[in-house]
């Protein structure tokens, strides 16, 4: 299967009808498992000089490349995928090598990054911006203009994404704990979409994927996340260029403030035939 997942035996229980769990209601059986492993990010300039540890994040295997640079040009480190020189999987200390460290070298003249140990980079799966030593050091502002793109969808083409998100996760179908993002053309067609145990990893995932596709940036294009809408998940579709960011579960205060003054279209609740619009209507037709 992968290091996406693992198999773990487990002992299931299924209570009975009277609650007491005996009998035929307890037995062993083979569970599958969404991996969780870190991932260490180093970056540094071209030459042999050694690339310096920038940040750890909690991810599932895969897509490893595409995180680091969505990771760098979320958080501002990089304009481009012309700003990275190379990018490589490398060995790590562990033995046998796990391939759980991301090697960056910056395309000459691209400065490197200042470490500040306000604004460590350490994340877990579930938050992103944990690290962060202040709200001014995560507000990263994106070059794109987002509010002045022309993107039009129907309620109709929004409603009907989730089930295509769905029904495109195939490690959830086994493991029942995987977030997904997914990127949507305005006729509704999914472009790409990345699965990962942590939500911010699997939108930097899908952003890195489309850096190193030079797509940047995303302008006619949704946004679907398989979980609520944060702060941060609308600032990495801000800095990608994401006209409207959508999401089954509900925004945060400071998402819905956010794409407020990016002019983004911000949608949480998009379960079913309804939704609410916290930002930006005007893109979303009858």
């Amino acid at each position: 299967m992968g290091r996406a997942t693992d198999r773990r035996s487990v002992l299931r229980i299924d209570l009975d009808a009277t609650g007491e769990g005996r009998g035929r209601g307890r037995g062993r059986r083979q569970d599958t498992l969404a991996a969780e492993e870190p991932l260490e990010i180093r970056v540094g300039a071209a030459g042999p000089g050694r690339r310096r540890p920038l940040a750890v994040t909690m991810r599932t295997p895969g897509d490893d490349l595409d995180l680091a640079i969505g990771f760098l040009l979320t958080e501002g480190l990089i304009r481009s995928a012309a700003d990275v020189h190379t990018a490589q999987l490398c060995a790590g200390a562990e033995t046998p090598n796990t391939y759980n460290v991301v090697d960056v070298v910056l395309t000459p003249g691209v400065p490197e990054p200042v470490t500040d140990p306000s604004r460590n980079f350490y994340t877990t799966s579930s938050c992103g911006v944990c690290g962060k030593g202040s709200i001014e050091s995560v507000r990263t502002r994106s070059r794109f203009a987002v509010r002045d793109d022309p993107l039009t969808v129907t309620a109709e083409l929004l409603a009907a994404l989730p089930d295509r998100l769905r029904a495109a996760q195939r490690a959830f179908d086994r493991t029942g704990g995987l977030h997904a993002a997914g990127l949507f053309t305005a006729d509704g067609e999914m472009v790409v979409l990345r699965e990962d145990v942590g939500r911010h990893n699997a939108v930097d995932k899908v952003i890195g994927w489309a850096t190193r596709e030079g797509r940047l940036p995303l302008a006619g294009h949704v946004l679907l996340v398989s979980g609520r809408a944060s702060f941060e998940l609308t600032q990495k579709a801000w800095m990608a260029g994401v006209p409207l960011l959508a999401a089954v579960s509900a925004p945060s205060t400071l998402a819905v403030e956010l794409a407020e003054e990016a002019g983004m279209t911000l949608v949480g609740f998009l379960r079913g035939p309804t939704m609410n619009v916290y930002t930006g209507a005007a893109r979303i037709g009858g």
